[in-house]
């Protein structure tokens, strides 16, 4: 018996519970990227959140990002989104908790929150580009 097999895995019911309500935690950076470059506007019903360091943020993001670190997601920063607004979080990578706890925060305030798996190394690795200069909430 391989490692993999030693733990069974989980009943179908189980497992179709637990991938589906995955979706509703996190995005991948092709869907992101399938709805910034759609032709339809309504495409972009979310706002995408880059919670790295500014001078991270300048070196290359995901295009259509807004900058906000983790530490400066606080109401106020947020208020000209209407509160159904959602927000899609990342940072550097699968390495980066960043993510993570800018959506925990985000949740804190009531709001919608997914993660973007991955981050800026998945997007790299998906082959699509960066943007050098961009939109910062401050």
């Amino acid at each position: 018996m391989s490692v993999v097999s030693s733990v069974p895995a989980a009943a179908s019911a189980a497992a179709l519970a637990h991938f589906s309500a995955s979706l509703s935690f996190e995005t991948d950076c092709a869907d992101v990227h399938a709805a910034l470059t759609d032709d339809d506007p309504r495409s972009v019903d979310f706002v995408l959140l880059d919670v790295r360091s500014p001078e991270h943020f300048a070196r290359g993001h995901v295009p259509g990002a807004v900058n906000l670190v983790r530490g400066k997601i606080v109401a106020s920063k947020l208020a000209a989104y209407p509160p159904e607004t959602l927000f899609v979080t990342y940072c550097a990578g699968p390495h980066c908790n960043g993510a993570t706890r800018a959506a925990i925060r985000l949740a804190e305030l009531g709001r919608p929150v997914k993660i973007m798996i991955g981050g800026i190394t998945g997007w790299l690795d998906e082959g699509f580009e960066l943007a050098q200069v961009g939109e910062a909430l401050t």
